[in-house]
C-alpha cells in the first residue's frame, strides 16, 4: 500500500475531530505549495490566502462570502497552525465526551462564523479601528466556541495538568479569554475580536439550550442531538414494566450521581466500578 493509500484510509476511518485536524494541515501544506509555485519571495500573492481569508472590508468580504468559514482552515505559519491544532485535539476530545462528533462540527463552524462577523464589525463601526483594514485567519474562534461551550456545560470538571495538578476548567477558560483582552491593545486586536465573538457564541448557545423555556437556539440544540434509537412496538407483561420501570429509575439516579461527581472532581476521579457501570449504560 502506497503513503497516499495509506493515508486516504486512515483519513476514512478518523472521527470528525481527526478529520478536521488533518483538514487543517492538509490546507496549510497546500497553501505552502502554492507559496513555491507563485514565488512569494518576488512580492506575489498567495491566491489561496487572497481568495479564502476574511478580508476586514465588507465590500471585499461581500464579493467573496464563503470567506466567513474558510478562513478558519486557513494559518498564518507553522507555530500558528501547531498551537490551534494542540487545543483543539485535547479540548475537542473533552468535547465529544459529553456531545456528538456532529455537535463538534457544529460548534466550530457557527463559531468560526460569529468570530468572523464581529471582526468585521469590529473594524467598521468601532473607532479603535478607523481608517486601518486588515485579513483574518486562523482556527481560534472556533475552538474558543468549543472550548468555552463545554466549559459552560461543566465549569468545575478538573484537567491534570502536569507539573501543576488539577485545574478546574473555568479557571483555563478565564485565563483564554484574558488573553483576547489583553490583546485588543495589541497590533491583532481584530483576531481577539474573533475570539471573542466564538466564546460568545459557545456560552450563549451552551446557556440558551439547557434553559428549560425554549427557543430558537433550543430548536437547534435539538436538532444537532444524537438521535435515539427508532421505536419499536413490543408486548410486555404489567410486572415487567414495573420492573423495569424501578430499573430505569434507579439506574437514572445512578447516572446523576456519577455525573455530578464528574463535574466536580473530573472523570479520573472515578472508580472503576463507575467507569464500567457508564461504559454499559452508553452501550444500551
Amino acid at each position: 500500500m502506497s503513503l497516499i493509500d495509506n493515508l486516504q484510509q486512515k483519513y476514512k476511518e478518523s472521527n470528525t475531530l481527526e478529520k478536521l485536524i488533518y483538514l487543517h494541515v492538509g490546507v496549510f501544506l497546500f497553501s505552502i505549495f502554492f507559496d513555491v509555485v507563485q514565488g512569494l519571495y518576488n512580492g506575489q500573492t498567495n491566491w489561496l490566502i487572497q481568495w479564502f481569508s476574511l478580508d476586514s472590508s465588507t465590500d471585499t468580504f461581500l464579493s467573496k462570502p464563503w470567506s466567513i468559514v474558510s478562513y478558519g482552515f486557513l494559518h498564518a505559519d507553522f507555530i500558528h497552525l501547531l498551537m490551534n491544532m494542540i487545543v483543539l485535539y485535547y479540548i475537542g476530545n473533552l468535547f465529544v465526551e459529553y456531545f456528538t462528533q456532529k455537535q463538534l462540527l457544529t460548534f466550530y463552524l457557527l463559531g468560526t462564523i460569529f468570530g468572523g462577523l464581529l471582526f468585521i464589525v469590529s473594524h467598521n463601526y468601532f473607532p479603535f479601528f478607523e481608517g486601518r483594514q486588515s485579513v483574518l485567519v486562523g482556527a481560534s474562534a472556533g475552538i474558543s466556541a468549543i472550548f468555552i461551550g463545554i466549559t459552560t456545560h461543566m465549569p468545575n470538571y478538573q484537567l491534570k495538568l502536569r507539573f501543576i495538578g488539577f485545574v478546574k476548567l473555568w479557571y483555563l477558560a478565564g485565563f483564554w479569554i484574558l488573553l483576547d483582552f489583553i490583546g485588543l491593545t495589541g497590533d491583532n486586536a481584530g483576531g481577539h475580536f474573533a475570539h471573542l465573538g466564538g466564546a460568545l457564541f459557545g456560552y450563549v448557545y451552551i446557556s440558551q439550550a439547557s434553559n428549560k423555556s425554549g427557543g430558537m437556539l433550543n430548536l437547534l440544540w435539538a436538532i444537532f442531538q444524537k438521535k435515539d434509537k427508532p421505536l419499536r412496538t413490543v408486548y410486555k407483561s404489567d410486572k415487567k414494566k414495573k420492573k423495569t420501570a424501578r430499573n430505569t429509575s434507579f439506574n437514572q439516579k445512578q447516572i446523576d450521581t456519577i455525573l455530578d461527581k464528574i463535574s466536580k472532581s473530573g472523570y479520573d476521579t472515578l472508580s472503576k466500578a463507575e467507569k464500567d457501570f457508564l461504559f454499559k449504560q452508553g452501550k444500551q
